[in-house]
């Protein structure tokens, strides 16, 4: 069962980063429905959410990795 539809969620807010994350891979890339077990219908939703969280910077687009040029002096 989908966690949106049990939690009676209407509309999924893109300010809400924690809830959005959770839906995120390590890569920064969104959860396919199979794994993350969201509904079609709260998977369009989330995938719009977080391509608007990502417009304003709240959820990175690529992961965080550092580069290990820098650590080798």
């Amino acid at each position: 069962m989908c966690s949106f539809c049990v939690e009676h969620v209407k509309d999924i807010d893109y300010k809400d980063v924690e809830r959005i994350r959770r839906f995120i891979s390590d890569r920064a890339k969104i959860e396919p429905r199979r794994r993350s077990g969201v509904c079609s219908k709260h998977q369009r939703a989330l995938r719009l959410a977080i391509q608007r969280a990502r417009h304003l910077a709240l959820v990175p687009f690529v992961p965080f990795v550092p580069s290990m040029n820098r650590l080798r002096r």
